[in-house]
């Protein structure tokens, strides 16, 4: 249909074209709620009502029709209407031509409202996670529920009873009808929006099924779910189960119920409070009790009751430990000093220098090695004989195998005086045989005081010209004299003496500790 300002369309041209697709439309089946009724003779005039959109389309149809229902459908009924679309060109309104109004039944909307659910349950607007705590004490109460309405009292008589300085602010809606979804969401979304209010109680009697359908719609429990402050549902009795139960943050059984869950009781809270301070009480004096008791006992500690005595025991102990130790360090020292002693003892009976002082010589080399047997030494070698504090060279004339057979010493023949820078050593004074006696006289009584083995005792000592080498007789000859081996009374060696020719070599008392070492 084609028109321009140039060449307009009449508006019969425009209602014919309207009317004409409006013909062309089949018979369909409409749901709605019923918003009002007028019968005229044998003619009915509806206004069925979308409670979701808030839309609404006029019904005509013939009284028969609405008869043939038992009961005939009235205002608020929710009907399915099998009807033609019809466009009335004069006045240019459209209508329905109603040819079958049906009740919707009660099974029919359980299943839907099952179906709602089961699709908000999945979106997880009924998540018991979601849910959130009522306030402990709220200090305002938002009231969502009917003008003058039992439910009103019941909330606010209950609250105030338990919590006097409670604050209220009421909202009153439509609780049933098409006008009553949009009320309560309307004042749901204007408490909201309130930061005084701490929750909000939507409260309602009890009722039919269909009385209660506007707490199962839709777009209520969106607006529920998408609310800031917690929401108390308390729609009908306790057999009564609005979808507004399932989303709602906590759900009263009845709007008396709801009061108790939204408002502590001030009365139970002075008990509750009452027996926390008794349980203190008894808490505090028990570990008070317990205290004095352990107070008690550490006063009556003999450290605490009397600490002179205690430090002058722990004193006597201490001197005590100390005598004790002082005892035993004197004991271990005396024992100490006393097997010094005789390891002292000891170490002078086998000192080399000792069997040296008794008359004993060691025969060594020129290269320091001692001679052990006279079957060592070559004729002619030079050997050192080194005594207790000198010593002196000799050369192998002879060897004797056999000391016991050898030929004995003749007299000995006085040395040739020696040339050496060195003063002549004077000679010692012997010793009486009385002294000699008396000294060996002592020497068993030593032993047996001591228990040591009795010790050679030594010869005489030699001035300077005595030691040097005699030469042993051969034949009509004078005799040589014995030399004494380490170990023996004599080595076996028989050496000739330089006499003249050779001069007799001291060695230092020094040089032979120092070969000891």
């Amino acid at each position: 249909m084609e028109s321009s300002a140039e060449s307009p369309q009449p508006v019969r041209a425009v209602l014919q074209a309207v009317g004409g697709w409006v013909d062309r439309l089949g018979a369909i089946w409409v749901e709605g709620q019923v918003a009002e009724l007028n019968s005229r003779g044998r003619m009915s005039y509806l206004t069925l009502r979308d409670p979701v959109a808030n839309a609404s389309v006029r019904v005509i149809c013939e009284t028969g029709v609405l008869r043939r229902q038992d009961p005939p459908p009235g205002p608020g009924d929710r009907v399915v209407v099998h009807a033609k679309p019809d466009f009335y060109q004069l006045r240019g309104t459209f209508s329905l031509r109603a040819r079958e109004i049906r009740h919707v039944g009660i099974g029919e909307l359980l299943a839907r409202l099952e179906q709602l659910r089961r699709t908000l349950t999945s979106e997880g607007l009924f998540a018991p996670e979601r849910k959130r705590p009522l306030p402990f004490l709220p200090n305002t109460v938002g009231l969502i529920c009917g003008r003058d309405s039992a439910a009103e009292r019941d909330v606010l008589e209950n609250g105030r009873r338990r919590w006097p300085a409670v604050r209220f602010e009421v909202r009153p809606v439509a609780v049933q009808g098409d006008r009553a979804t949009r009320e309560v969401i309307d004042a749901l979304r204007d408490l909201d929006a309130r930061p005084e209010v701490d929750v909000i109680v939507i409260a309602r009697g009890g009722g039919s099924m269909e009385d209660l359908l506007p707490f199962s719609d839709e777009a209520l429990v969106r607006a529920v779910a998408a609310a800031g402050t917690p929401v108390v549902s308390a729609i009908g009795h306790e057999q009564d189960t609005p979808l507004l139960d399932y989303v709602a943050d906590v759900r009263a059984s009845t709007p008396t119920d709801a009061a108790k869950k939204a408002i502590p009781d001030v009365g139970e809270q002075l008990e509750i409070i009452r027996q926390l301070r008794d349980r203190g009480r008894r808490v505090i004096g028990g570990g008070l009790e317990r205290e004095l008791t352990w107070l008690a006992g550490i006063r009556a500690r003999p450290v605490l009751a009397d600490p002179v005595r205690e430090t002058e025991r722990l004193t006597d102990q201490v001197l005590e430990l100390r005598d004790r130790a002082r005892r035993s360090l004197t004991i271990s020292l005396d024992r100490a000093q006393e097997a010094l002693g005789h390891t002292e003892a000891r170490l002078h009976a086998l000192s080399p220098a000792t069997t040296l002082a008794r008359g004993y010589a060691i025969v060594q080399r020129e290269d320091g090695s001692v001679v052990r047997s006279a079957t060592e030494p070559e004729l002619g070698e030079k050997l050192r004989l080194r005594f207790a504090e000198d010593g002196l060279t000799a050369t192998v004339d002879e060897v004797d195998t056999d000391p016991a057979t050898g030929p004995e010493p003749g007299p000995e023949e006085p040395p040739e005086p020696e040339e050496s820078s060195e003063p002549e050593e004077p000679p010692r004074s012997e010793e009486s045989p009385e002294s000699e006696e008396a000294s060996e006289s002592e020497e068993p009584a030593e032993e047996a005081a001591t228990g040591k083995a009795p010790a050679k005792k030594p010869a005489a000592r030699k001035s300077p010209a005595e030691k040097a080498t005699t030469t042993k007789k051969t034949g009509g000859a004078g005799k040589g004299a014995r030399t004494k081996g380490a170990g023996s009374k004599s080595s076996g060696a028989k050496t000739k003496s330089t006499g003249a020719k050779s001069t007799a070599k001291k060695t230092t008392t020094d040089d032979t500790q120092g070969e000891q070492a």
